[in-house]
């Protein structure tokens, strides 16, 4: 069995992940999902790192998984802990290097963006069942801006064997633009699945089928 390590994302809590949490802990699995220092100005991507690296302590057999602004955070855990598969949801793929706030210029964002919506459900919860949608927004936190300039401190990504997931219905990240920059930057042909930008709440169960497949492969593929 593994031990799923989950990062979520920008002003977001651990509890982001607790229905595929459920899932994947009823097959046997074990799970944590920590909260990051997302609302703390002295906290930076060393600092987030080391709160997972903490969490995971001395599991093993760990499948590291980041969902979105999470993605700037996964590698540095792997510089800290053993990692066997390193699993990115719908993300922000890092270059060595890149500030998180030259992201979305240095990636051409604008290229790819679609429809503007001022509503925070229509964009990240649109397939999110109501009453889990204003949960989910009641928990987010304040995500501090403060230190987005520093540099992404990795000069390679780590070799760890990876896997991107994107969701065909997303509205922060469209998939074309997804299967572009995991392309350009990582080599990897994405999988795809179901859904707008948080799976994790509008389909635990698919995704959860997705993760656990990936542990029967980890082996091989590293």
């Amino acid at each position: 069995m593994a031990t799923f390590a989950l990062i979520h994302g920008a002003g977001d809590v651990g509890w982001y992940w607790h229905l595929v949490e459920d899932e994947l802990r009823r097959r046997g699995h074990g799970t944590l999902a920590p909260d990051l220092p997302c609302d703390d100005d002295s906290a930076g991507l060393g600092e987030y790192a080391d709160t997972v690296a903490d969490a995971i302590g001395e599991a093993t057999d760990v499948v590291l998984v980041a969902h979105s602004a999470g993605g700037f955070t996964a590698p540095l855990v792997c510089e800290r802990v053993a990692v066997d598969l390193l699993v990115l949801v719908a993300p922000m793929i890092p270059a060595p290097g890149e500030p998180l706030a030259d992201y979305w210029a240095n990636t051409r964002y604008g290229d790819a963006a679609g429809e503007d919506f001022d509503d925070e459900v229509a964009l990240f919860y649109q397939d999110v069942p109501p009453d889990l949608a204003a949960e989910a927004l009641s928990r987010g936190r304040p995500q501090s801006e403060a230190r987005m300039g520093e540099p992404w401190p990795l000069r390679a990504w780590p070799e760890v064997p990876t896997r991107v997931v994107i969701c065909r219905d997303d509205r922060v990240f469209p998939p074309g633009y997804l299967r572009r920059v995991a392309r350009e930057r990582l080599g990897i042909t994405p999988d795809e699945i179901d859904g707008g930008h948080t799976p994790a709440l509008s389909r635990p169960l698919e995704l959860a089928d997705l993760l656990e497949s990936y542990v029967s492969r980890a082996r091989p593929a590293a």
